[in-house]
């Protein structure tokens, strides 16, 4: 039986957050889907480093398509998630249906993958990332230890069921461990 994975993102996700898991699941063979707030063309961003600024850019980049709404998901029928990065977490970690999504995920023990801002999302069902260990973009600290977890100073981490990287330099490590968690060989 193919293992199905389920990425939640929204508008303004960094582009390679999204694009490279959501390729490297069809490519082992998983079916995977995008689902957000609205079924929709999303608008992704790039997010890069540029030495005269002293945080990150941000540029609009390609569009990809949402394949279900957050409402249509039913989290059981998933064997693991993908929380990826960029603004899209901002707004749709307050959508009861995100969290629902998430804490089944927590719930369960089944692999969940969270990078760079994603760990907004976990914030928001902070108890169930209590006394968790993650990583997350450097921004994302007091958050990550104001809902309880241990912000870990490293570009990966896993701990349990959860595997996290601080951005998209990260991913390859990322959807290496995360890919260990789901058995996919």
């Amino acid at each position: 039986m193919t293992k199905k994975v389920l990425i939640l993102t929204g508008d303004a996700v960094e582009a390679l957050e999204v694009f490279y898991p959501y390729y490297r699941c069809l490519e082992e063979g998983l079916e995977c889907t995008i689902a957000s707030p609205t079924k929709k063309k999303l608008q992704t961003v790039v997010h890069d480093f540029e030495p005269h600024m002293e945080t990150f850019s941000e540029k609009l980049a390609y569009g990809i398509e949402s394949h279900a709404s957050v409402d249509d998901i039913n989290p059981a029928d998933y064997d693991g998630l993908i929380l990826p990065g960029g603004r899209a977490p901002e707004y749709i970690r307050m959508n009861p249906k995100v969290q629902e999504i998430t804490k089944h995920f927590l719930e369960t023990k089944k692999p969940l993958a969270v990078i760079c801002h994603g760990a907004l999302i976990l914030t928001t069902i902070r108890e169930h990332v209590q006394g968790r260990e993650l990583t997350a973009y450097t921004a994302c600290r007091p958050e990550v230890e104001a809902a309880g977890a241990t912000y870990i100073e490293e570009p990966l981490h896993v701990d349990g069921n959860i595997v996290s990287a601080n951005a998209w330099p990260d991913l390859p490590g990322f959807m290496r461990e995360f890919f260990k968690k789901l058995g996919v060989k």
